[in-house]
């Protein structure tokens, strides 16, 4: 863990690997604590933490893809599956190995 938070690209997959987590505890526990059971309260606090990380992942990704001087397509899958469930934990997998 601590090799990973010495470079970019390092730094990149910890930050992947919490947004995607923020990710998925909205779509499986706070929405459905907000639709289910009428308790928007987690809701409102995950999707600002999780906005935040995803804004946070974004800049990384641009960040490296300067850095590293990642094609578009590379940039862009990058990009995509952070808006998708389980997406960064294969981004891990395929994208961010040197």
């Amino acid at each position: 863990m601590l090799n990973l938070l010495k470079t970019q690209l390092g730094r990149l997959r910890i930050l992947a690997f919490i947004e995607g987590v923020s990710f998925l505890v909205i779509l499986f526990i706070t929405m459905p604590l907000k639709y289910a059971f009428d308790n928007p309260g987690p809701n409102k606090t995950f999707g600002l933490v999780h906005g935040l990380l995803f804004i946070l992942y974004v800049l990384a990704v641009i960040q490296i893809k300067i850095e590293q001087n990642w094609n578009i397509r590379k940039t862009l899958l990058a990009l995509l599956v952070s808006v998708i469930p389980f997406g960064t934990f294969w981004a891990d997998k395929k994208l961010f190995q040197n």
